[in-house]
C-alpha cells in the first residue's frame, strides 16, 4: 500500500492567483472520493500528483519521496491514471497492443506485458475485443479499455477522473466492481467525481475541495452527512439520502443497500 502525504500544498498557474491554498492530508488504505464543484482545485491537485505540475510552494511525498524531484516517467511506475475522455488516451489501432502500451513503457518486458494487459481486458470484459481497433468499439466500452490500459501497468496508485462519463447501469456497475477489486488488492483507489450516488456507492473516504481548500475530510457517510457545508459548495447528498430525509427518517443512509439492512437491524 502507498503512501501519499500533502503537505501545505500551494499551486498557482498565474502568480497572485492560488488555485491550492495549503492542502494538509494523508490519503491512506481508504478509497478516496475528491469531489467539489469545478473550479475548485481537484484536477490541478491530481495533475500535481501524477508529476504534470510542480507545486508553488509544499509538497507530495510518494512513499516519503517527493514528487518534486521525481520524473514524470518515474511516478508513472507507481502512479496510473484513467483519463476522463478516453480519447485522449487511446491511440493504438488494436485494444491489446493499447493496454500493452503502458506496462512496456514502464519497464515489463513484452511477455509480461501481453499476460498483464489479457488479464486487464479480463476484468474489464473485453477479452473477446482484443484485436478489435479501439475506435470501432462505443465510447462506454473504450472507456474500459482505458481503464484496462492501466490496470495493466499494476500501478500502487490508481486515478480514475470521472469513471461513471458515458457509462450506463451495466458499465456503473462493472467500474464499481473493479474498484472495489483494486482496493482489496491493496492498491490506493482515489477518483474526482461529480456522481455522488457512485462515491456512496463504492468509496469509503470523501475529501470536500472548496476554492482551494480541504473543507471536508472523513468517512464518506459523515462528509455526507453534512447537508449545509456541501450546500455551501455546491454539492449535494446521494439520493438516497435526501430522500430517506425527506421521508422523515432520522438516519442517514448512503443507498438502498445500506437503508435495508438498517431497517432490517431494527425489527
Amino acid at each position: 500500500m502507498s503512501t501519499i502525504e500533502v503537505k501545505n500544498l500551494h499551486f498557482s498557474y498565474v502568480e497572485g492567483d492560488e488555485i491550492l491554498k495549503g492542502l494538509n492530508f494523508v490519503i491512506d488504505s481508504r478509497s478516496t472520493a475528491i469531489i467539489g464543484q469545478n473550479g475548485a482545485g481537484k484536477t490541478t491537485f491530481v495533475k500535481l500528483l501524477k508529476g504534470l505540475l510542480k507545486p508553488t510552494e509544499g509538497e507530495i511525498l510518494l512513499n516519503g519521496k517527493g514528487i518534486k524531484d521525481m520524473t514524470v516517467a518515474a511516478i508513472a511506475k507507481h502512479v496510473g491514471m484513467v483519463f476522463q475522455n478516453p480519447n485522449d488516451q487511446i491511440f493504438k489501432n488494436q485494444v491489446l497492443d493499447e493496454v500493452m502500451f503502458g506496462p512496456l513503457q514502464i519497464g515489463m518486458d513484452k511477455e509480461t506485458a501481453k499476460i498483464k494487459a489479457l488479464e486487464a481486458l479480463e476484468i474489464v470484459g473485453l477479452a473477446e475485443e482484443k484485436h478489435t481497433n479501439p475506435y470501432d468499439l462505443g465510447l462506454s466500452r473504450r472507456k474500459l479499455a482505458a481503464i484496462a490500459s492501466i490496470l495493466a501497468m499494476d500501478t500502487e496508485v490508481i486515478i480514475f477522473d470521472e469513471p461513471t462519463i458515458a457509462q450506463d447501469y451495466a458499465g456503473k456497475e462493472r467500474i464499481k466492481d473493479i474498484i472495489r477489486k483494486l482496493r482489496n488488492d491493496g492498491k490506493t483507489v482515489i477518483t474526482i467525481i461529480h456522481d455522488m450516488n457512485f462515491v456512496a456507492d463504492v468509496f469509503e473516504r470523501a475529501i470536500v475541495f472548496a476554492q482551494g481548500h480541504a473543507i471536508l475530510d472523513d468517512s464518506t457517510k459523515m462528509v455526507f452527512l453534512q447537508k449545509e457545508i456541501l450546500e455551501k459548495s455546491y454539492l449535494e447528498q446521494p439520493d438516497v439520502m435526501k430522500l430517506c430525509y425527506e421521508l422523515g427518517f432520522k438516519e442517514g443512509f448512503l443507498n438502498v443497500e445500506e437503508f435495508i439492512q438498517g431497517k432490517m437491524n431494527k425489527r
